[in-house]
């Protein structure tokens, strides 16, 4: 199982420490979310001072753009990085395309089967040089003229990874992509029993062989007591939040938490936040995150997750 690391400050001067440290360490990758910075542009500098490592976006917002432009993009990050890259897309939230991004929503798991078809006709005209044609509900490509193709790229097209949640983006997932990224609110039991069948039913309808499955696990970890603790207390609170959330609380269901999903919900509803933690057990800890050693932190992965993931990445 490969482990990369998760680079949460995108900058370009701390993407590219961040890299040089992941290259010269015990990571095999990086990988960049899309927070106060462009995730994108992050991937092809980090490719570019690289020589070992993989890169990745985990994730790029898909209906923040078009197929062209994030074709485009990735194609720069895959030459960049000469074929260490792959594009990481996700949806986000309804309030998030529409009010942060000023673009429309629609359901996202048929948009999202467009989007990355779309994406990928788009390569295989520059790799082909055949006429561009996409039509379809959300998106349309009929030009394509020879000023605007960069033409083939040496390193072959990125993989593209789909990050999912619930089980249609999931059978999504393993019907249109490379790599299934699960998100960081899960446990072995849901993606043994909800997320990894939704994969083989997508693999199924495409014919598709086998489908990477990528994670992005909570770890409590330090150096010493109090460091293990203040990582501890900083993981409860996230877990909390995930679950405060109604679009998680599958989840909660699958292994019995309904009540503390209902109690935490309800705590946000009144801006407990800082209190919210102590309603996480730990049972529910155990669940979720990850104990461990520094030192012990590959190995801990491997044996928790190699069964079912290809890759873990860490922050």
């Amino acid at each position: 199982m490969h482990l990369d690391l998760g680079v949460r400050d995108a900058a370009p001067d701390a993407v590219l420490a961040a890299a040089r440290h992941a290259e010269s360490g015990d990571f095999d990758g990086i990988q960049v979310p899309e927070l106060a910075h462009d995730p994108l542009i992050a991937c092809a500098l980090a490719g570019s001072v690289t020589e070992r490592i993989h890169t990745a976006t985990s994730i790029a917002v898909a209906f923040a753009r078009n197929p062209m432009t994030v074709a485009q993009a990735a194609n720069d990050a895959q030459l960049a990085s000469k074929g260490r890259f792959s594009l990481g897309l996700g949806s986000q939230v309804k309030p998030h395309i529409e009010k942060r991004f000023s673009m429309p929503w629609t359901a996202p798991a048929p948009r999202m089967r467009e989007f990355i078809a779309a994406v990928r006709a788009i390569w295989d005209s520059w790799e082909t040089g055949e006429r561009l044609n996409v039509r379809g509900e959300h998106y349309t490509h009929t030009l394509m003229t020879p000023m605007f193709s960069p033409g083939q790229n040496p390193y072959g097209s990125p993989e593209i990874w789909l990050a999912a949640v619930g089980p249609a983006m999931t059978a999504l997932a393993g019907e249109a992509a490379d790599g299934f990224i699960a998100h960081a609110f899960t446990t072995p039991e849901y993606l043994a029993e909800v997320s990894l069948p939704a994969l083989a039913d997508g693999r199924a309808r495409s014919g598709r062989k086998t489908t990477d499955v990528i994670l992005t696990p909570f770890v409590v970890t330090g150096s010493d007591e109090p460091e293990r603790a203040a990582a501890e207390k900083a993981v409860r609170s996230q877990i909390s939040f995930y679950a405060s959330t109604p679009s998680y609380r599958p989840v909660m269901e699958l292994h019995g938490w309904e009540n503390a999903a209902d109690a935490l919900h309800a705590a946000s509803r009144r801006g407990e936040w800082d209190q919210m933690g102590q309603l996480i057990t730990d049972d529910m800890m155990q669940a979720f995150a990850t104990f461990c050693a520094p030192a012990d932190l590959r190995p801990a992965l491997e044996a928790r997750f190699a069964s079912v993931a290809t890759r873990a990445c860490v922050t």
